[in-house]
């Protein structure tokens, strides 16, 4: 009995650990967080959904390679982590100059150009930063000496976590509309967002 009450202490410590990791590593600055924020000050919470699912889509999709060890075969192949950076610093360009230039929320079209699910997905997949750290925090911790118990754990808290960490950041950007409704903040705003989207995108690519 003591030593399922130690073991079970453990797992506890561990899975705390395994949170506060991913909040650190995951949760921090970086290309999909920071298009979030941008995305959602510069369009609004509601009409920026589903780029925000398919950003969680696609972190998750890399959370499940990591688990599966998928990770190790794809990265044997320098060529497809040359691209995905590639892709993902183009994505990033193209989104950062629609943040900086959108209008008004006031005076955006129905049609304007909106971060779409596709979108999100790509930037979730071939976000450098993703890969390493979601890799990090996956081998940071052990919440149970079963191993596939413990991937299992591991990928319903991460995958928690994921959804959490990139809705907060979603949520802080939206909190910003409504300096953005008027003309007066909304460019100053939307093109120091649109900065900082990419100096975080050129951070994250530099070894």
């Amino acid at each position: 009995m003591p030593e399922s009450l130690a073991e079970q202490a453990a797992a506890g410590g561990s899975i705390g650990s395994l949170l506060l990791a991913s909040l650190a590593v995951m949760g921090s600055p970086g290309p999909t967080t920071m298009s979030l924020v941008a995305t959602g000050s510069a369009f609004g919470m509601r009409r920026c959904l589903p780029y925000l699912t398919g950003v969680v889509l696609g972190t998750t999709a890399v959370l499940v390679a990591v688990a599966t060890g998928l990770t190790a075969a794809l990265l044997a192949v320098p060529a497809i982590g040359s691209v995905l950076t590639v892709g993902a610093v183009v994505y990033i360009l193209w989104l950062a100059f629609h943040i900086a230039t959108a209008a008004p929320l006031s005076e955006q079209p129905a049609a304007a150009s909106l971060p779409s699910l596709t979108g999100g997905v790509f930037l979730g997949l071939a976000n450098p930063k993703a890969w390493l750290a979601i890799a990090a925090v996956f081998a940071s911790a052990r919440s149970t000496p079963d191993a596939g118990a413990d991937a299992a754990a591991k990928l319903l808290l991460l995958t928690a976590m994921i959804v959490a960490i990139h809705l907060g950041w979603l949520l802080i950007g939206a909190s910003i509309t409504p300096v953005l409704r008027g003309g007066r903040w909304s460019r100053v705003i939307n093109v120091t967002l649109a900065a900082a989207l990419v100096v975080a995108t050129v951070l994250a690519v530099l070894p």
